[in-house]
């Protein structure tokens, strides 16, 4: 689990850093160009003679940035050269600064980006400052740069994207390579930034934060799998914990198939799933290890359960809103765990009311499409702050957010929130979000000795997004992503727990 930064945080570390701390800001500027050229000079292939750089160079320390670094590989023997952009009344003094030192060791300044053929363009016009949309010269310069052939690396933050949202500020550079200093931006994390930035790699330059901060967003990382407990020797299919899945509609029993999978695979002792009659014979005959309820025997069957699934495929009807309330009051009354999914999470969006019955024993796992009808909030909206509207839920209901998208976050009570970075496209398929409901109330069951305490709810179910990424991410290795589907992920799951087994052997 790695730290992730917004904007107005890394600010912050510098502002610490050089204020509090006491290093120059040009100490700190050298190491980013240090930096990006050890990062350069790793990847570079053919003698130094034949690399022909070009830093393109705003009037902010971004700027300054890429300033400093064309003048380092110029002293390292490469062909390099600085186009500075924007207007020079504006250059910051750190800036200003490095454009005379380039000048005292003759680093060549072009002003046609087009005089030579180059194999690098480094991209240092804006850094983590940018909020408003690339108009004018520098968007016509971006646009001029993307076209550009070379390999092409960006310093920071891809200039044009948003650094706390990911978003593409009217147009944005094209990186192979993304080089962040001291922490990860959010705006990395979120697509379509993710993508723009290629690569991305974060350098120490020596900035933290201050002393007693508390960092509230981070990244998740397949290391962190390690954290899942191994199956105990002596336990048995009641201690492994009983998964009751409230799910599927006449005919329509997918989900409920999916979402029991995902619950087997990621260590369930026990599933049972509550659906209608007509869905009996398919899900026996797809799943015989589930047992199946049809009886409308509620009562006895929540006692049955530890952990519960509600909603997948249930539909919109009269009878599944009057068992979904039912599921969910109960649970409220016991303080059992719950996973509210799929139409479970439609129909509280038309009974409001049953906000009442959340706290933070539920896991809330909407899609956009979802959080839309939760909320009230266009898609749109929720994209330009993710972590924001799940926080909003979050404190708005007690229960954990998991806000499903191309990166998944998770927020929690305590205002903390992660970002999950595995998965991929194969994944955007029909049942992969059933399979996670799954896999969620399957980490619930792992812990039922040791409970989980409220602080730490959140991260257990970003814990679970992780896990089901990795799981999409090994179909995608066996079955490519066009091919993939969701039941594909679930047999994922259960190949990537066998390797975190084998791996603390």
């Amino acid at each position: 689990m790695k730290q992730v930064v917004t904007c107005q945080e890394m600010k912050s570390c510098d502002s610490y850093t050089i204020e509090k701390m006491g290093v120059p800001s040009c100490v700190l500027m050298e190491r980013a160009a240090l930096k990006v050229v050890e990062e350069l000079e790793k990847r570079f292939t053919t003698e130094n003679i034949k690399q022909k750089i070009l830093c393109v160079c705003g009037s902010g320390n971004n700027g300054g940035d890429g300033v400093a670094i064309a003048r380092i590989l110029h002293q390292h023997g490469y062909q390099s050269a600085i186009y500075l952009a924007g207007n020079p009344d504006h250059r910051t003094e750190e800036m200003q600064r490095q454009c005379q030192i380039a000048v005292n060791y003759q680093v060549p300044v072009v002003n046609n980006l087009h005089n030579e053929e180059y194999t690098t363009i480094v991209d240092a016009i804006f850094g983590v400052g940018l909020t408003r949309e690339v108009k004018g010269e520098y968007r016509e310069l971006i646009a001029e740069l993307n076209e550009m052939s070379g390999w092409k690396v960006s310093v920071d933050l891809p200039s044009g994207v948003d650094g706390d949202t990911g978003i593409e500020l009217g147009i944005a550079f094209c990186a192979d390579l993304t080089v962040t200093f001291a922490f990860r931006k959010a705006g990395l994390c979120l697509y379509p930034g993710r993508k723009l930035a290629g690569q991305i790699v974060v350098a120490d330059v020596g900035i933290y934060r201050e002393d007693g901060a508390e960092p509230k967003l981070f990244s998740m990382e397949k290391s962190d799998l390690r954290e899942l407990p191994e199956k105990e020797a002596e336990g048995n299919k009641g201690t492994f914990g009983k998964v009751l899945v409230v799910a599927g509609s006449p005919g329509m029993c997918g989900a409920a198939f999916l979402s029991a999978s995902g619950a087997f695979a990621t260590g369930a002792g026990m599933v049972k799933i509550i659906t209608p009659e007509e869905n009996r014979i398919p899900l026996q005959t797809m799943l015989p290890e589930a047992m199946i309820s049809c009886t409308g025997d509620w009562e006895n069957d929540f006692n049955w359960s530890d952990v519960l699934v509600i909603g997948p495929g249930i539909g919109m009807s009269v009878r599944a809103a009057d068992k979904v309330h039912f599921f969910l009051k109960k649970a409220k009354q016991e303080g059992k765990p719950v996973v509210l999914d799929a139409d479970g999470l439609n129909l509280l969006a038309e009974n409001p009311e049953w906000k009442k019955y959340l706290g933070s024993h539920v896991i809330l796992t909407p899609h956009m499409g979802e959080m839309s009808r939760l909320t009230g909030k266009s898609i749109r909206e929720l994209k330009s702050d993710r972590a924001g509207a799940a926080r909003a839920l979050v404190a708005e209901t007690g229960a954990v957010c998991v806000l499903k998208d191309a990166c998944t976050v998770t927020a929690a009570s305590d205002g903390r929130a992660w970002i999950n970075l595995l998965g991929n496209a194969g994944m955007a398929t029909a049942g992969s979000g059933d399979v996670l409901s799954g896999v969620l109330a399957g980490m619930q069951a792992m812990y039922l000795e040791t409970p989980i305490e409220e602080k730490d709810a959140g991260f257990y179910a970003a814990l679970g997004v992780l896990l089901h990424g990795a799981g999409g991410d090994q179909a995608a290795l066996r079955k490519g992503m066009a091919g993939m589907k969701a039941g594909d992920v679930a047999c994922g799951v259960a190949e990537i727990l066998k390797e975190q087994q084998n791996f603390k052997k």
